[in-house]
């Protein structure tokens, strides 16, 4: 057996895997999110660690003791500060956080190389960002932080007692030279840091570690060896066998991210592509990322007190694609691809007096797909050919709102069995290579395939009309050229 952990946002998932690919076991538990200032996007780090414990323990202690090895996936970019006694300094600062937009504007004017060397637009969600806004506005923390860790990788050191991270999540710091694969000097002291504040980078599929004695006790576990494992997306990838040039898929989790695997480093900052390390050995991926995606049908459920999310979908689908003139620009909390607009915020456009819950719903699920067509066509744009999209993430349980997105991109669907596990399957997978050994593509192999949504002629067409307007409406709402209050 061999366990997968993904250390996501609202959540910590654990999946243990036969060597075929089967799971074996299960495991989740919550985490929240703090907010207390408008753009900021906060965890504590310790919560990762009980969720962590919480989610293994899950899983039955027959199935936690034929494990032989185990992986990490999770949340990319967090900047997670320890002192010089490894211990957390202030609350993480996540992904989605929007504060340090001054700071990317600073770190651009510094130096050319986060284009050219880590290969990506300055974006307040990157790790770099983040301690420069620390070093402005908290430099009593600034100076007393000896480490920085992303968060699969403080939850590796409560694990084994290792500082390590795997290729895949260093590429989203900002801080790592993407076609040498290794920590890049000069872009570390743009923040004021050096290699001493970094973790040893390893790829994903190498041994990082080795669970401590006192951990594997609990967990009723050997001492496993513990694998470089993955960022989310990538971790993603590696679960639903997107492992050669050219493959893809999309991300229907709290964000949304179309990824593609590529055989070389083909960045595309102009377009806010992100080009990272894939975390296997010769391996890269291009991006698209979308800050709001699933995440958005929380929310509309939530305000039009709708129960659930499949109640929502249901409203949706009795009202159909295109009805009415409503627009959702899924902004909630900013976007990237194509925009990298930290500042911009949703929008509902066109309601009328006949504007109810399942037009509103039916609206936000064709703006979520609206804006991954966005970043399908920036993709293309940049060198990738997209034939299909394997899908993977919470989201993929809707056959209705795949119905929507394929049409949207007008791109097939593709939907796989366990898909829905995600990342934490991808880091099994991984902690598979590092024990065992083997080609990726053989161990790596996709899931079989459930169903293939392709895109419906006549729904495409009482879209287009939708989408043309969703794209002009843009400029209407973000602050860099809106001329609303």
């Amino acid at each position: 057996m061999f366990l997968g952990i993904d250390i996501g946002t609202s959540g910590v998932k654990a999946v243990a895997i036969a060597p075929d690919g089967s799971v074996t076991g299960q495991g989740t538990a919550a985490l929240s999110v703090s907010r207390p200032h408008p753009l900021w996007s906060e965890q504590d780090p310790d919560a990762w660690w009980r969720a962590t414990e919480a989610a293994v323990l899950a899983i039955d202690p027959a199935v936690r003791r034929a494990v032989r090895g185990v992986g990490l996936a999770g949340q990319m970019h967090g900047a997670t500060l320890l002192g010089a006694d490894d211990r957390p300094l202030r609350p993480a600062i996540l992904w989605n956080d929007g504060r340090s937009h001054a700071e990317c504007e600073e770190l651009t004017a510094a130096t050319d190389a986060f284009h050219t060397v880590a290969g990506n637009l300055v974006m307040p969600g990157f790790t770099a960002p983040k301690l420069q806004w620390v070093r402005h506005h908290e430099p009593d923390i600034f100076a007393a932080t000896r480490t920085v860790l992303l968060p699969k990788d403080f939850v590796r050191l409560r694990m084994t007692g290792e500082k390590a991270s795997d290729m895949s999540d260093a590429a989203g710091t900002l801080w790592l030279d993407v076609a040498k694969r290794a920590w890049s000097e000069e872009l570390l002291a743009a923040t004021g840091l050096d290699l001493s504040h970094m973790p040893r980078v390893v790829e994903g599929s190498a041994i990082a570690g080795t669970l401590l004695a006192d951990v594997a006790a609990r967990w009723g576990m050997a001492q496993v060896p513990v694998a470089g494992g993955a960022g989310d997306n990538a971790g993603g990838a590696v679960g639903v066998g997107v492992v050669s040039d050219g493959d893809a898929l999309l991300s229907l989790g709290t964000s949304g991210v179309i990824f593609v695997a590529t055989s070389d480093f083909r960045p595309d900052p102009e377009n806010a592509v992100h080009a990272f390390c894939h975390c296997l050995p010769d391996l890269w991926h291009q991006m698209s990322v979308h800050l709001s995606a699933a995440s958005c049908i929380d929310w509309i459920a939530r305000i039009t007190a709708t129960p659930n999310a499949a109640e929502l979908f249901a409203r949706a689908e009795a009202i159909g694609p295109g009805a009415g003139g409503e627009l959702f620009l899924p902004y909630l909390s900013g976007e990237r691809t194509p925009y990298n607009d930290a500042l911009v915020r949703g929008a509902f456009l066109n309601l009328d007096n006949d504007s109810d819950a399942g037009r509103m719903a039916q609206a936000v699920l064709e703006g979520v797909a609206f804006a991954l067509a966005d970043g399908l066509d920036v993709l293309k744009g940049a060198g990738s050919t997209i034939e299909r999209l394997a899908v993977i993430g919470g989201g993929a349980r809707s056959r209705y709102w795949g119905r929507i997105l394929s049409a949207a991109m007008e791109t097939p669907l593709v939907y796989l069995r366990g898909g829905e596990v995600g990342p934490a399957m991808g880091a099994a997978r991984l902690a598979q290579l590092a024990v065992d050994g083997g080609d990726p593509r053989d161990v790596c192999t996709a899931p079989p395939v459930e169903r293939v949504i392709e895109p419906l002629p006549a729904d495409v067409a009482i879209l287009a009309p939708k989408k043309a307007a969703f794209r002009a409406a843009y400029p209407r709402i973000t602050p860099k050229t809106s001329k609303l209050p």
